[in-house]
């Protein structure tokens, strides 16, 4: 039995239970502990889907989401209509929002209180004339600009039937192409990316699952305590990697800030003897205003990297895709501080000891350098290809694959028919394939470098949004970022010498203001 049906069940016996007494005044003395009980239980609510915005957040919310679409109910509190439809709308907004949502990061669904004047200007912008009202369209079209209801062409569109929560999603279906339900189960995730593997698009929607495994691998270094005295120099070379190439520009940032303030996170003397205490402390303390990604991130789901199950895809693949698209920004000359800074990486910070292990032992056995951008993706990517076919042959043994998204050797045909010089043929258990390497190369460079940044334009084709694209990095080659690998370390002692400079004005300033305090009570 639920918890909402027990409560129910509690109170039916109560209402039962003081009912079976007469109204003697004996007995209503003894009825008013049970209506202090009956106050007491609460039936707890579900907690609510849609996001409340307002004219403080509303473009940034909607600029930076990570939806293809969203919706916006216009709405006014002490409207009878519209506190009857919320239960509607919140049923709808259950399938797309959070990170319980049965279909994530394809519909933003939202919600303005007109009512308040805080809100009064935003409503305007959008001609709000009624309540209920219900726009659609691309999250950063509504951060940019307004709606008119006569407008000819716009690309925000009042939603006309959705006036309860059948028929809502009828409408969204009818505008999508698709076939949600109200009773779709999470985790069941055959609609949430397009069935044609063959289209590169997809990948667009990656760079949103690339800030979440960033995040999240922070957290788990973090929470296991994985930076010691003889962790730090390989996580502040990965630092520097991901402050010059990372395809986020939030991510970026956040890198370069920890990177600048690691001395003082975590000085090198931090894990000298007996000061335990102090490292628990010292971290707990310290990092509380430190988001590797921003204070937007983690989201709480994965888009493109979703799994049809819960346990499958996620992490992994958003770690694999930003370890790939790192590898194809990187310059030549780069590659192998790149390549090191990656197998030092994982060696010491992934949590998963086989993983770790077999992806160790994969970059021992280069024993030349890796001089070329070139050199360094088509190892990730024959590195991955190994991963996949040892985990394709285990998985198959145990049943434990994603049935929808299973291991393959990458990339498929039809992302790249020209990958292959000859059919895929499997011998003794091993699938061979004559790659042509010139080619792979090549997309590569197109599907981690490009593609991935074209989130930058929105998550579907919407045309060139430059409000968004300043959160991301897109390089005109595809293999170059804004900072180069080199320069990294000498932003982070530029940045050092200005930290040190601010302390000692500070300090100038706090003596100053200390003699001047000394010299006032000489004189009183």
């Amino acid at each position: 039995m639920s918890s909402n049906l027990l409560h129910l069940f509690v109170l039916w016996l109560l209402l039962r239970f003081e009912a079976s007494y007469s109204s003697s005044d004996g007995i209503e003395i003894a009825r008013k502990p049970l209506r202090s009980i009956l106050r007491a239980i609460n039936v707890p609510d579900l907690v609510e889907a849609a996001v409340d915005l307002n004219s403080t957040n509303f473009d940034q919310v909607l600029k930076e989401s990570p939806a293809s679409f969203a919706i916006v109910e216009f709405f006014a509190h002490w409207c009878p209509a519209c506190r009857n439809y919320k239960p509607h709308y919140e049923k709808v907004a259950r399938l797309f929002n959070g990170p319980d949502a049965v279909h994530p990061g394809l519909i933003l669904m939202t919600r303005v209180d007109c009512a308040l004047e805080i809100n009064k200007k935003l409503c305007d912008r959008f001609s709000v004339g009624h309540y209920p009202m219900l726009l659609w369209g691309y999250p950063p079209k509504f951060a940019s600009g307004g709606w008119e209801p006569k407008q000819d062409e716009s690309e925000i569109q009042s939603i006309d039937d959705g006036r309860t929560a059948d028929r809502l999603l009828n409408w969204i279906n009818k505008r999508m192409g698709r076939e949600f339900n109200l009773e779709d189960e999470k985790y069941e995730n055959k609609q949430l990316l397009l069935p044609n593997a063959s289209d590169p698009g997809q990948i667009a929607r990656a760079v949103y699952d690339v800030e979440e495994a960033t995040a999240k691998a922070f957290d788990i270094i973090l929470e296991h305590k994985m930076i010691k005295s003889e962790t730090r120099a390989p996580l502040i070379r990965f630092f520097q990697l991901l402050v010059a190439h990372h395809p986020s520009k939030r991510c970026r940032k956040g890198s370069a800030e920890i990177l600048v303030n690691f001395n003082y996170l975590w000085p090198s003397d931090l894990w000298s003897a007996g000061r335990q205490d102090a490292v628990i402390s010292h971290e707990r303390d310290a990092l509380k205003s430190f988001r590797i990604c921003g204070k937007e991130v983690p989201h709480g789901f994965w888009i493109f990297c979703r799994g049809s199950k819960n346990d499958t895809r996620g992490f992994s693949c958003g770690l694999w895709v930003l370890l790939h698209s790192l590898s194809v920004r990187v310059e030549d000359g780069e590659s192998d501080p790149a390549f090191t800074a990656t197998c030092e990486f994982i060696h010491n910070f992934f949590i998963c000891e086989e993983c770790r292990r077999h992806f160790y032992e994969m970059c021992s056995s280069i024993s030349a350098p890796l001089n070329t951008t070139r050199d360094f993706a088509l190892w990730l990517w024959s590195a991955h290809n190994k991963v996949n076919e040892r985990l394709m042959e285990e998985e198959a043994s145990l049943g434990t694959s994603d049935p929808i998204y299973p291991k393959m050797i990458w990339p498929p045909r039809q992302l790249c028919p020209s990958c292959y010089l000859s059919p895929s043929v499997k011998l003794n258990g091993t699938i061979r394939v004559d790659w042509n390497k010139d080619e792979v190369f090549k997309f590569l460079v197109g599907y981690y470098g490009k593609m991935l940044v074209s989130a930058s334009k929105g998550l579907v084709d919407t045309g060139t949004d430059s409000s968004a694209a300043d959160n991301m990095v897109v390089s005109t080659s595809g293999l170059s970022s804004s900072v180069p690998f080199g320069a990294a370390l000498a932003i982070g002692l530029a940045c050092c010498a200005f930290g040190v400079l601010a302390c000692l004005w500070r300090s100038q300033q706090k003596n100053r203001k200390y003699l001047y305090q000394l010299h006032s009570l000489k004189n009183t």
